[in-house]
C-alpha cells in the first residue's frame, strides 16, 4: 500500500515569520527572487487583516533525497545563512517575503510600482477606515516614502506625515511593522493620549481595531503541505509544475543547478556564463552564425537539451557496468533522457561529459550545414539535434570519413521523412544513442531506418512551412545542386543569406487562383522550390511561359540568360523545362512529384509506400497537430 510523502497541517502566520528571520525556513537557491510591487504587498496585507486565505505553502523536508543549496528568504538578518534549515519553501516566497518585510523585518521595503518603478515603501493600516464597513479595506491600507510622508500636487502638498510615533497616533494610523508587537504599541498610545484626557475617547477605537483587524493577524493560520525528507526529485519537479504556474516555469536543468550548488558547483555558469565570460549558451548562438543574422544553427539548444545529450552517456556507462557485472534483461538499468534521468544526473558524470558533448553539438552544427540546413526556423526537427549531437560526440573524429556521413545523412533524413521526432521522442532518442553508432561500425540498423514509412501522396498534403518534411524538401533539393533560375549561383550558406533564398511557388500563386486551381493543390510543395528574393520578384504573378522569357531576354539588372542554360537550372530543381514552358500545371505536379519521391528515396535509401493513404483532410490535422507540437516545445 502507497502511503504519501506529504502532511497538511496549519501553522501560525508568526511562527512562520520567525522561522524565515531565523533561517530555519529558507528557499531552495533556484528561486528567483521576490518581486511582488507595492499593490499586492497592500492586497496581500488587507486578505490577511480580514481574515481571508491567502493560499497554502509547500516545504520539502531538508536532510533527504533532494539535496538543494538553500538561501534565505530576502531580507532575512545574515545569522540566517549560517542557520542550517528545517525546510526549504517551495511554493509561498513571494507572499511570506512580502510578509516577513513589511512586519518583522523593521525596516524600509525596497519595492516597485505596478509601473516598475523602484520604490521604498512603509505600510499602515488605517484604523478609521478599516473598521468602515462601507470603506473597501484595501483603501485602509496606506503606504508611504521612507521619509514617512504622502504628498500630492507633485510633492507640493503633504496630506499625510507620520514622521514621528506620535502623529501616527494623532492620524490613528497603525504600521503594519508593528502588527505581531502590539503590547508596545498599545502601551505608547495610552501614554500619548493620557496627557490630555483624550485617551477615553480613543480606547474604544482601539479596542475594536484589536479585536477585529489585528486579532486577524496575531491568530492566523496558514495551511502548509510538508513533504517529506524522502521526497524523490522527480516529485519536487513535477510539484514546482503543478504548483509554480503564476510563475516563472522550473524546469530540469533549474532542479539540478540546485543540486550541484549544494555541492558548491555553478551550473548556470556553465550556461549562462558570469564575470565576463561567455557561457555555453552565447558560444552555441554563435556557432557558425553568418554575418548579418543573429545567431547559428544551434543556437534554440536548451539547457535541458545539454543536459539530456549528457545523461545519455551516463546512463549507458551505467548500463555497461551492469552488463560487466553479469547482469541481463530488465535488470539493466535503461538508456533513458527523460527528466528522472535528468535529475538523477550526478555533478561527476556532467563534469566528465560535458566537454566531448558540446564538441558533439559543434559537429552537429557543421553536419547541419553540410545538408544545407542553415536557420533554426529551417529545421525539420529540434529534437532530432540531441542524438544527432551525443552520436557526433561518441564517435569522436569517426564522423569526417565520408561513409560514416552517408550513414549519419540516412539515418537523419528517415527521421525526418518518416516524421518521427514530432513528439514523444526520449525513447527514439535513446535507441538512436545506442543504434547509430553500433551500425556505423557494422552493427544492425537503426530502429528509426527500420520505422520509417514516406508515402508518396504525402507530398501533396505538404503545404505548411513547419513540417518537418515540408523543411526536408526544400534542404534536399539544395543540397543536391539546384541553382537559382536567374544567377545560375548554387544555394551555398553565403548565397543562401546574401540573397534571402527563400521557398518560392513555381506557378505563381495569382496564376493559380486565376484559373480556379485550390489552394489545397498549388500551395503543396510540389509546386515549390528554394530561390533568391530577386528571382521571385520577376517571377511576380506571371505565367511560367512569360517570366522564363523574361529571364531570357534580361533587363537592365539581369543579363539575358541562354535557354540551354536556363532550362540546365530548372532541372536542378527537379523541373522538367517543357512543361513549365508549356503552362501544363497537372502534367508538371504528376512529374515533380515523381521526381521529388526520388530524390527522398535516394536520400533515406528506402523506396517510398505509393499505395492508398488518408484522405487530404486527415492528412491537414495531421500537420495541424504537429505544427501546435513544434510551436508547444
Amino acid at each position: 500500500m502507497a502511503v504519501a510523502s506529504f502532511k497538511t497541517n496549519p501553522y501560525g502566520l508568526h511562527e512562520l515569520l520567525k522561522k524565515c528571520e531565523g533561517g530555519l525556513l529558507q528557499l531552495p537557491d533556484f528561486q528567483r527572487s521576490w518581486v511582488w510591487d507595492e499593490d499586492r504587498i497592500k492586497s496581500l496585507i488587507s486578505s490577511v487583516s480580514r481574515g481571508f486565505p491567502i493560499g497554502a505553502l509547500m516545504t520539502l523536508e531538508t536532510g533527504g533525497v533532494v539535496d538543494f543549496k538553500p538561501r534565505p528568504i530576502e531580507g532575512a538578518p545574515d545569522n540566517a545563512v549560517t542557520t542550517r534549515p528545517e525546510a526549504l519553501l517551495l511554493d509561498g516566497q513571494q507572499r511570506m517575503t512580502s510578509l516577513y518585510q513589511v512586519s518583522l523585518r523593521g525596516k524600509v521595503v525596497e519595492t516597485i510600482t505596478p509601473k516598475k518603478k523602484r520604490v521604498k515603501r512603509l505600510f499602515y493600516i488605517d484604523i478609521v477606515k478599516a473598521l468602515d464597513p462601507t470603506v473597501e479595506r484595501d483603501e485602509a491600507i496606506v503606504s508611504v516614502g521612507e521619509d514617512r510622508l504622502l504628498a500630492e500636487d507633485f510633492g507640493r502638498k503633504i496630506v499625510l506625515d507620520l514622521t514621528t510615533r506620535e502623529k501616527e497616533f494623532e492620524r490613528l494610523m497603525y504600521p503594519v511593522s508593528m502588527i505581531f508587537n502590539w503590547d508596545e504599541w498599545q502601551k505608547q498610545f495610552i501614554e500619548h493620549f493620557m496627557k490630555d484626557g483624550e485617551f477615553p475617547k480613543k480606547w474604544d477605537v482601539l479596542r475594536q481595531f484589536k479585536e477585529n483587524v489585528l486579532d486577524n493577524f496575531i491568530h492566523y493560520q496558514v495551511p502548509v503541505i510538508a513533504l517529506g525528507a524522502g521526497t524523490s526529485k522527480e516529485a519536487v519537479c513535477v510539484v514546482f509544475e503543478k504548483v509554480n504556474t503564476g510563475g516563472k516555469a522550473l524546469d530540469a536543468f533549474e532542479l539540478v543547478t540546485a543540486m550541484y550548488a549544494a555541492d558548491g558547483y555553478e551550473l548556470r555558469r556553465d550556461w549562462y556564463g558570469k564575470d565576463g565570460e561567455f557561457g555555453r549558451q552565447h558560444r552555441f548562438k554563435e556557432m557558425l552564425r553568418p554575418a548579418g543574422q543573429d545567431s547559428g544553427i544551434i543556437a534554440a539548444v536548451s539547457n535541458t537539451d545539454f543536459l539530456h545529450a549528457v545523461s545519455l552517456f551516463h546512463a549507458r556507462e551505467r548500463r555497461r557496468e551492469a552488463e560487466a557485472a553479469g547482469k541481463q534483461g530488465k535488470e539493466l538499468p535503461a538508456v533513458s533522457g527523460n527528466r528522472n534521468a535528468l535529475l538523477n544526473l550526478p555533478l561527476d558524470a556532467y563534469k566528465k561529459y560535458q566537454a566531448q558533448v558540446e564538441e558533439g553539438f559543434v559537429r552537429a552544427a557543421k553536419f547541419l550545414h553540410m545538408l544545407h540546413i542553415y536557420r533554426v526556423f529551417d529545421l525539420p526537427y529540434q529534437t532530432q539535434i540531441i542524438p544527432l549531437a551525443a552520436i557526433l560526440a561518441d564517435i569522436g573524429a569517426a564522423w569526417e570519413h565520408e561513409a560514416n556521413r552517408a550513414k549519419l545523412s540516412q539515418w537523419y533524413w528517415n527521421g525526418v521523412f518518416g516524421e518521427l521526432y514530432g513528439s514523444a521522442v526520449e525513447s527514439r532518442i535513446a535507441r538512436d544513442f545506442l543504434e547509430v553508432p553500433a551500425w556505423l561500425k557494422g552493427g544492425a540498423l537503426p530502429s528509426t531506418i527500420r520505422d520509417s514509412t514516406f508515402r508518396a501522396e504525402r507530398l501533396k498534403t505538404m503545404r505548411m512551412r513547419i513540417s518537418a518534411a515540408y523543411k526536408g524538401v526544400n534542404a534536399l533539393l539544395m543540397k543536391t545542386g539546384a541553382e537559382d533560375i536567374r544567377s545560375g549561383q548554387k544555394f551555398d550558406h553565403i548565397v543562401f543569406f546574401g540573397e534571402n533564398v527563400d521557398i518560392h511557388h513555381i506557378f505563381p500563386k495569382k496564376w493559380c487562383e486565376d484559373r480556379k486551381i485550390k489552394p489545397a493543390v498549388y500551395d503543396s510543395i510540389i509546386n515549390k522550390t528554394p530561390l533568391a528574393y530577386r528571382t521571385n520578384r520577376i517571377i511576380g504573378g506571371a505565367a511560367p511561359s512569360i517570366y522564363l522569357s523574361k529571364l531570357e531576354q534580361g533587363d537592365k539588372e539581369t543579363p539575358p540568360i541562354s535557354m540551354q542554360n536556363l532550362d540546365g537550372y530548372l532541372r536542378s530543381h527537379l523541373i522538367d523545362p517543357s512543361l513549365l514552358r508549356a503552362d501544363q500545371f497537372e502534367a508538371f505536379m504528376i512529374d515533380r512529384q515523381e521526381r521529388l519521391l526520388a530524390l527522398i528515396e535516394k536520400a533515406t535509401g528506402q523506396s517510398a509506400y505509393r499505395g492508398e493513404t488518408e484522405d487530404e483532410e486527415a492528412e491537414t490535422d495531421s500537420e495541424t497537430a504537429e505544427a501546435e507540437l513544434t510551436i508547444a516545445a
